[in-house]
């Protein structure tokens, strides 16, 4: 999980994109906010959803294995709902095979 983390706040930092970082283990109205703003098909079958979880003020984006998926995609500031900066790659995937 701390990996996971660190891997998310390092991204956010080098992109200078602004964040608020929820301690859910030192805090439980943090803990309980996560908990409550986290859809319930996006929980768990047993248990509680684990961190890193992103936001958009309370609007949930998803799990670690999302914002992945959105950053191999060079997508993340469409995932983050974000308006990616001039210059950069704003989430175009290209596939395509060699004839």
């Amino acid at each position: 999980i701390k990996k996971q983390q660190q891997d998310v706040l390092g991204f956010l930092e080098a992109n200078k994109i602004e964040f608020e970082e929820k301690d859910i283990a030192a805090n439980e109205e943090n803990r309980k906010w996560m908990r409550e703003n986290v859809p319930e098909d996006s929980r768990p079958a047993s248990g509680n959803p684990l961190p890193p979880r992103l936001f958009n003020d309370s609007r949930y984006l998803g799990d670690y294995e999302a914002f992945f998926e959105a950053r191999e995609n060079n997508a993340v500031y469409a995932f983050l709902g974000l308006t990616a900066p001039p210059g950069s790659k704003v989430g175009v995937h290209i596939s395509h095979s060699k004839p």
